[in-house]
């Protein structure tokens, strides 16, 4: 459903369960409520900082951790800190991503989360250039995925399916160069990514597989691909405001850096730009 509904039905869902807390609950019924209101508060906080705000996001994080750990649940907490993991590398702070995604591994070593919190370990050594600690992180997810069962809901955010540990491997191929494994892995990512009627059932995940395969088409000299992928990743109606300004933002330093004097480059530049006006820090120094 839209980011705004979604937003508005879970805080409603989350009021409603916290409210349960007053009643007159059995030890076991006071644990379920304590985990309905953890995965609740990690879904709120996921569609506020999906919709740019980062505040309120973290807010809730805080609240989900504080949760799960009054009521011993490892799950709740290591999606609470794969959130925390996300939050950093959207910002910047590669060296979080690794120290949170750690936490949470120790917390939830055997759930489904541990395999995204190597993947975002694995994301943040590729923004730091170290491609040794990046196959030690994609390595180390590929074994759990292996372990785990076939996730029986799809629909479910909190849980992780082989196409999205495919994401992952996407992003830091992008970022180490291997452009090939990277445009590969785009084209996956969007296969599983869109019905057979072309409906899109991944469309954040599809957006920035766009972006990498404009990154590739521009690192190949081919700027009209690189252009019109850059431009299709930014027309989704659903969207993942830090996650598509990070990975837009390098695709505008490759055409920046390899295309300047193009017309059409500077279009697209001055068109990223127009977006920055609305949400800051779309374009690279």
């Amino acid at each position: 459903m839209p980011s705004e509904q979604l937003l508005i039905e879970g805080r409603q869902w989350l009021r409603r369960v916290v409210e349960l807390h007053s009643k007159s609950l059995t030890l076991a019924q006071h644990r379920e409520v304590l985990a309905l209101s953890g995965w609740l508060a990690l879904l709120v906080g996921c569609v506020e900082y999906d919709s740019g705000d980062r505040h309120a996001a973290e807010s809730t994080r805080r609240a989900a951790l504080s949760i799960a750990t009054e009521a011993d649940h490892a799950e709740v907490a290591g999606w609470a800190h794969e959130m925390r993991a996300w939050f950093a590398l959207t910002t910047g702070d590669y060296r979080g991503v690794i120290a949170a995604a750690q936490a949470g591994a120790e917390v939830a070593s055997h759930h489904g989360v541990a395999v995204q919190l190597a993947g975002q370990e694995a994301k943040a050594w590729a923004r730091l250039g170290d491609r040794r600690q990046v196959e030690v992180a994609l390595d180390k997810g590929r074994r759990l995925l292996e372990g785990l069962p076939h996730p029986e809901n799809l629909d479910n955010h909190f849980v992780v399916d082989p196409a999205k540990f495919d994401f992952y491997s996407m992003d830091c191929y992008r970022l180490v160069g291997e452009d090939r494994l990277a445009r590969n892995l785009a084209e996956e990512v969007l296969r599983a990514g869109t019905d057979f009627d072309g409906t899109e059932r991944s469309p954040m995940r599809n957006a920035e597989a766009r972006v990498t395969l404009g990154v590739t088409a521009a690192r190949e000299g081919d700027l009209e691909q690189a252009l019109i992928m850059g431009e299709r990743a930014l027309q989704g109606d659903r969207q993942s405001v830090p996650s598509l300004i990070m990975t837009s933002r390098e695709l505008a330093a490759e055409v920046k850096r390899r295309y300047s004097d193009e017309p059409s480059a500077q279009e697209y530049l001055a068109h990223l730009r127009a977006l920055g006006q609305e949400k800051p820090g779309f374009l690279p120094n």
